[in-house]
């Protein structure tokens, strides 16, 4: 069986009615390049903008978490068109919090509730698979962010200051 039509039968996969979210593969490196190269999307992220060395060391890490913890994060896409639409998925933080929900869409995405369904999605997976606690992050003035956390059920847990930013954690509980 080809490493395609396993990825295809994988309990990883996730579809909602727009979205089919997939852990990433070497197939994606591009898509993900571009992406994490982009500062309309990941220069608000942690660690900011990637370059496309740092993107194939992340895509090597993100394929091992899958491996190892059975969660991680997706590649997103439109389902009727197939088209790239981001990220979404599960990260340790490396400030101890724990793990964290993240979605990181092309900016054309916003305000079609992509983000949240693939959020929401995320969250039932990451419950489903264990996780008792999952946090998510936004810089204070990241309002859109915040609405979709809370949207998705995700409730306040406290803030802290980061690189002089203010930054709020949420957290959704099993």
């Amino acid at each position: 069986m080809s490493a395609a039509m396993q990825a295809l039968r994988s309990n990883r996969i996730v579809t909602t009615e727009r979205l089919m979210m997939i852990p990433p593969g070497k197939e994606n490196l591009p898509d993900l390049t571009r992406l994490k190269g982009d500062d309309r999307v990941f220069g608000i992220m942690l660690h900011g903008v990637r370059t496309a060395e740092r993107t194939r060391e992340e895509l090597e890490d993100d394929t091992d978490f899958w491996e190892v913890r059975g969660y991680g994060t997706w590649c997103v896409f439109e389902r009727t068109s197939g088209d790239f639409l981001g990220i979404c998925g599960f990260m340790e933080r490396p400030d101890g919090r724990g793990v964290a929900l993240r979605y990181a869409l092309w900016p054309e995405c916003r305000g079609k509730g992509y983000a949240r369904e693939a959020a929401r999605a995320a969250l039932a997976f990451g419950h489903a698979a264990g996780l008792k606690r999952i946090i998510a992050v936004a810089r204070f003035t990241n309002h859109a962010s915040r609405a979709v956390m809370q949207d998705i059920g995700m409730t306040p847990a406290g803030d802290f200051r980061h690189k002089g930013e203010a930054m709020l954690v949420f957290e959704s509980l099993a």
